[in-house]
């Protein structure tokens, strides 16, 4: 039996295009390994989005060309959006890769890799549509919390952003569908579901003729043994007052969103061909706030977009000090080919933009810091995400896995990864929580 396996990089919906393959090789008769050095196959499923993430795919690309060179795998597959965006030019600069295949050629995997094991490279970038919306997964998350992409695509055309480009039209998947998937995940034991597109806010709006995620929403809550859904990618103008209504009634559905908004300059919106502005997300966040009881906010902000001014960022850093967001993230803009962004005038040094990365991230810990002391005292139910040197790793609704800070607590009784148990929180350090379960 031949055996694979899958460096998957970027973000959580590449990952789950990564499952997909995985599941795929898997009911053909591959034998799915995790380490490189037991492959026969390996497969990197690359992210392109900015050029961070670009120099990580290259970098796991060679070395896993030197594993080949060493003889000790046989076959290298790229995949994924580096593979969709640069095509040809990846087998052309790395020779030892086998196979390049464009998104829309995933469903095609099996093929692709019993090719590159009878010696034929394929090149192959059929139309992006053509990636499936609907698969089988096996997943690579831990089995109490998974990923559920809603749609594929984007149309929103942010001036400094690629992914239209490389994923094509925004396609929502049928609600139906995702409910069968979901109810799937609850079957093998998931209890925390987080549901995630390019822009999860213009769900349904191109095949029911309106934005339809609180309708998928009501219908997802109804499945008895998922706890949690959590929200990720939602644009601002698309937070409509019925989605805020749904999250603030169901109890399944955590009160925590993730709404990436980039700048809160309106001339730096402009340029990055996106509508709103400071006061108006200020209102949105305020009115979100006011009906969703104890919502946790987490977004991102770019800073050293084209033109950026020292007073549009200041203006930026003021807007995070008022909002005191309960999560932020924070990356300096990337010029990308082929997007408007790319050649515009006035591009901003990388240590200024370096330095305004810093600055904003040392506002948001003094943010997190105070909040941390506020809830010393407080008791959450938390989902105990592992174990080690004697203590509990766990999150509450608060926390996304991956990408937030956790609660790392001790426990008089032994518990189980993927149990939930209530943690009375009783210090903190750093971003992290320190706490005890109250059992």
């Amino acid at each position: 039996m031949n055996k694979v396996g899958m460096i998957s990089l970027g973000c959580p919906k590449n990952q789950v295009d990564g499952e997909a393959m995985l599941s795929k090789l898997s009911k053909s008769g591959f034998d799915i390994v995790s380490n490189i050095e037991d492959s026969d196959i390996m497969i990197i499923n690359t992210c392109g989005f900015i050029e961070p993430a670009k120099a990580e795919a290259i970098e796991a690309i060679l070395e896993v060309a030197d594993y080949k060179k060493a003889g000790l795998i046989s076959c290298i597959v790229v995949t994924g959006c580096l593979a969709e965006r640069y095509q040809d030019e990846i087998i052309k600069e790395i020779p030892e890769v086998d196979a390049v295949i464009g998104i829309g050629a995933n469903g095609d995997i099996v093929k692709v890799c019993q090719k590159a094991l009878c010696g034929i490279n394929t090149s192959f970038y059929p139309n992006k549509c053509n990636l499936p919306l609907n698969c089988e997964r096996l997943l690579s998350t831990p089995s109490h919390w998974a990923y559920l992409k809603i749609a594929e695509g984007c149309d929103n055309k942010c001036s400094y952003c690629a992914i239209p480009s490389i994923r094509g039209s925004f396609r929502s998947r049928r609600i139906e569908d995702i409910v069968n998937e979901a109810e799937h995940l609850a079957d093998i034991g998931v209890k925390e579901v987080i549901l995630v597109a390019q822009d999860t806010t213009k769900y349904g709006e191109d095949i029911y003729g309106k934005y339809s995620l609180d309708v998928l929403l009501k219908e997802l809550v109804k499945i008895d043994k998922i706890e949690w859904f959590r929200l990720f990618y939602c644009y601002p103008q698309r937070i409509t007052d019925s989605l805020i209504d749904v999250i603030s009634t169901e109890d399944k559905i955590c009160n925590y969103i993730d709404i990436p908004l980039q700048h809160a300059d309106k001339d730096v919106l402009r340029s990055m061909n996106r509508t709103g502005d400071s006061e108006s997300y200020k209102s949105l966040l305020s009115k979100m706030r006011d009906r969703i009881e104890g919502l946790s906010l987490r977004t991102t902000f770019m800073v050293g977009f084209p033109g950026e001014s020292e007073e549009q960022f200041e203006n930026l850093c003021d807007f995070v000090k008022d909002v005191k967001f309960e999560k932020m993230g924070c990356f300096t803009f990337s010029p990308e080919e082929d997007t408007p962004a790319f050649d515009m005038k006035n591009q901003i040094d990388e240590d200024v933009k370096k330095r305004r990365e810093e600055i904003l991230m040392d506002i948001q810990y003094t943010i997190t810091e105070n909040a941390n002391k506020k809830r010393i005292g407080m008791t959450n139910k938390v989902i105990i995400d592992d174990f080690s040197e004697g203590k509990y790793i766990g999150r509450s609704y608060l926390d996304s896995p991956e990408i937030d800070s956790g609660i790392i607590f001790t426990s008089n009784k032994e518990l189980k990864i993927g149990e939930f148990v209530n943690v009375k929180i009783t210090d903190y350090n750093g971003y992290d929580l320190i706490g005890e379960a109250v059992i």
